[in-house]
């Protein structure tokens, strides 16, 4: 809503680029051979057709241990099979002993185990990934996630993604940590099901940012998921503070939280260090995480970077609350031409891939981002829901919610939209990449996370063409306004008929893509409950895009 985000999701718990680089300790003592644990598991990450990136962290028995550890990594063809590639790595304690290995050498298209092993003889669990395919490729199966408040309850959706028959991949679409301490977002249902962040305060320093990375590692369910398949991740806002931009973030306040490269430089260190994520290229700014997949003759899949290679700051009131007279300035404010969230070199290289992909007759483009792209007006609840119906939703809300919502409402009729922190927050930069599209002779599908919502929408461009396909995941635990108005997500729906197809504010899970030469098959799994075990998954909504109909509107089946 165009009232302040997280306040809104606050009360909905209620009721249910940088310059700056990465700076790393110099390595002061031999690796040693002390006994440790893998008390985070293992992951793998950026598969490519010849191997991954293989990670894991070799926890110190002793927290006193500063020495680095020594590990051997191994890939096997089966489980229990014998290793057809091995090697050493270095669990270096300038890197919070994590450590990861680009594992090389292997057939495309195969799916693989591994693991590590320590010199006192301590085994890690076991993961598998898959390499990428090559050729003729029959179809790719990918589970998409994003908002993982772990304060906001169980990572349900993992354990469901971790027992999936068939998966090439997970998307990660950003929000992996959040930085709000113990009485922050997501502090009432932490207190009822005692899952409390650590550390129990606001994370701004390295140690912080490790220290609830390392939290959700030790997740059971987190863990499985991480064992289960490759993990191709971007980040979004929370992995530092939340609506962060180029130059600063509505969460970080200079005056108590200081420095704000400071802050950005150590998020993005842990991140580094606790992610299977490659490593930053020498000389490019860490910032540029965007990158791209081939999946053979079938797909091309590009990971965008829209938080800080970039971005302008986004649009907001000059007061707590929007009030009359801020339409005008924000609207014009949101109007500008120079406002980004890509960057000229970005989208640049955005065109440059797709068109490639294209000129290579592959029939998808995917396109991984973190933020909703449809145009998304807000709902006039009052004139869907009726004078009596609106009336007695109005009671249900505390009296502070009917102040806002009153106004929120106000604010759309005045042609404000639903967020200014997504792509409608700058229209103009969202014009570019859709020209590019245009250009690269691409209908993408785009991938969105942020929300808390599951959507499909059809974009169109200012001049009404249909340019791209969206399918928007929803939140692993973070809730959604459907928390404190359920009917949010028809109503969403019903606002803006022509560009969102489905929208549901309410239910948690992740998204299954899967690919064909014919089509793009997205479904919206849920599961029951995030507030305890065991649960149940449902099949929330199912659309599909068909290869030779790009001009085609998404179809819904199932």
């Amino acid at each position: 809503m165009t009232i302040n985000r997280r306040e809104a999701l606050k009360t909905a718990l209620k009721l249910a680029g940088s310059s700056a680089t990465l700076v790393l300790p110099a390595v002061t003592q031999a690796a040693g051979t002390a006994k440790i644990g893998f008390d985070h598991g293992v992951a793998s990450g950026d598969p490519a057709v010849d191997g991954a990136i293989l990670w894991t962290r070799a926890t110190p028995v002793e927290p006193t241990q500063a020495g680095d550890i020594a590990l051997t990594w191994h890939v096997a063809e089966t489980a229990g099979g014998k290793a057809v590639r091995s090697g050493t790595v270095t669990a270096r304690a300038a890197r919070d002993f994590t450590a990861k290995v680009d594992a090389t050498g292997l057939q495309p298209g195969r799916e693989y185990r591994y693991w590590f092993d320590a010199a006192d003889g301590t085994r890690s669990p076991v993961g598998r990934f898959r390499t990428l395919p090559k050729g003729k490729v029959a179809d790719v199966v990918m589970a998409v996630v994003s908002c993982q408040l772990y304060a906001g309850g169980l990572f349900n959706a993992y354990d469901a993604i971790a027992k999936l028959d068939r998966l090439d991949a997970v998307l990660h679409l950003g929000d992996y940590i959040y930085e709000y301490g113990v009485d922050g977002y997501g502090a009432d249902i932490a207190k009822k099901i005692g899952r409390f962040v650590e550390p129990r305060h606001e994370i701004v320093s390295l140690a912080d940012y490790r220290m609830r990375h390392a939290q959700v590692k030790r997740d059971v369910d987190m863990q499985a998921a991480h064992a289960r398949a490759a993990f191709i991740c971007v980040w979004d806002d929370h992995e530092v503070a939340n609506d962060d931009w180029m130059h600063g973030a509505e969460n970080h306040d200079p005056k108590t939280e200081g420095d704000w490269d400071a802050r950005k430089a150590a998020a993005m260190q842990a991140y580094f260090e606790w992610m299977p994520i490659r490593d930053p290229k020498p000389g490019q700014p860490w910032a540029a995480i965007n990158r791209s997949f081939d999946f053979g003759d079938l797909a091309t899949l590009v990971m965008v970077e829209t938080r800080l290679l970039a971005r302008s700051e986004q649009v907001a009131s000059k007061g707590e609350a929007i009030t009359p007279a801020d339409y005008a300035p924000m609207l014009a404010e949101r109007a500008r031409d120079d406002r980004e969230l890509l960057g000229p070199a970005q989208l640049a290289w955005v065109e440059k891939t797709m068109a490639t992909s294209v000129a290579a007759g592959k029939p998808w483009q995917v396109l991984g981002n973190q933020v909703v792209m449809a145009k998304v007006a807000g709902p006039d609840m009052e004139r869907q829901l009726g004078p009596v119906k609106f009336a007695e939703t109005m009671a249900t809300l505390p009296a502070i919610w009917r102040e806002r919502l009153t106004a929120s409402i106000a604010s759309y009729r005045a042609g404000l939209p639903f967020g200014f922190d997504s792509w409608d927050g700058y229209p103009a930069a969202r014009e570019r990449l859709y020209a590019a599209f245009k250009r690269a002779k691409s209908r993408p599908i785009v991938l969105s996370g942020d929300s808390h919502a599951a959507w499909a929408n059809d974009l169109h461009d200012a001049s009404g063409r249909l340019v791209a396909a969206e399918f928007g995941c929803t939140a692993i635990t973070s809730p959604s306004y459907g928390s404190l108005l359920p009917g949010i997500g028809a109503q969403i729906a019903d606002a803006n008929k022509g560009e969102v197809r489905f929208c549901d504010q309410v239910g948690k899970g992740f998204t299954m893509l899967t690919l064909t030469p014919e089509y793009a098959t997205a479904d919206s799994i849920t599961v029951s409950t995030v507030m305890a075990k065991p649960y149940t998954q449902a099949t929330a909504a199912r659309f599909r895009a068909h290869a030779d109909r790009p001009s085609a509107p998404l179809e819904k089946i199932g």
